[in-house]
């Protein structure tokens, strides 16, 4: 598997011939020529995951390609005339021989119901786990995992101890694309030093640049 991060969860894909994007947010740090995907993947509507603009931009580069997200992605995009299919927590889709599969229900709680939408983690072909705003496990084995490091629902012990409970062969980091770049420092530095103490793989993919993982 190849994955190209585009800034904060905006990953590009690229898995037994499967190309998928996910996440185009307000903070991502999409190319000026944007990649001819299969799949477009939405994990929740808050705008740092989900920009219409960049979407309809994707789209109009991609017209055949499967949009896939949630219910409440689901009722947004719909006002805008796109649609897309809904694969949310339990439920399965397969592209060109691909799994994807959805995982959870909510956002991580900032502060008891505020901007507690549904959010929908995704599973790429058996091997691949984005959780999006969440911490959720799906309870099987996972081999890469997209690890959230940064943001107001969360703690940083909560995605150490979340990355020792999944035991992914390797993982990186996501969710830190409002951060100041000479400012990374502790969300990479502290997840990859606890984590190597724990055996467990973290590393930081550069922005732009496609990794083998």
């Amino acid at each position: 598997m190849k994955v190209t991060k585009y800034g904060h969860c905006s990953l590009y894909i690229e898995h037994q011939g499967l190309r998928v994007l996910t996440d185009p947010g307000i903070w991502s740090d999409l190319p000026t020529t944007l990649p001819v995907i299969d799949v477009l993947l939405i994990t929740h509507e808050h705008g740092d995951h989900l920009h219409t603009p960049s979407v309809k931009n994707i789209l109009a580069v991609s017209p055949s390609a499967r949009v896939i997200s949630n219910s409440s992605v689901a009722a947004i995009l719909a006002k805008e005339g796109i649609t897309i299919e809904v694969v949310d927590d339990g439920k399965k889709t397969v592209v060109n021989g691909i799994s994807i599969e959805g995982f959870g229900k909510l956002h991580g709680e900032i502060y008891e119901k505020f901007g507690q939408v549904e959010n929908t983690g995704y599973m790429i072909g058996d091997t691949f786990f984005y959780p999006g705003d969440s911490f959720y496990n799906p309870s099987r084995p996972v081999d890469i995992l997209a690890l959230p490091v940064a943001g107001p629902w969360m703690h940083m012990r909560e995605a150490i101890n979340y990355a020792k409970e999944m035991k992914p062969r390797v993982m990186f980091p996501v969710h830190d694309g409002f951060l100041r770049p000479d400012r990374f420092g502790p969300f990479h530095f502290v997840p990859q030093t606890l984590l190597k103490e724990s055996g467990l793989t973290f590393i930081v993919l550069p922005i732009g640049e496609a990794t083998d993982l």
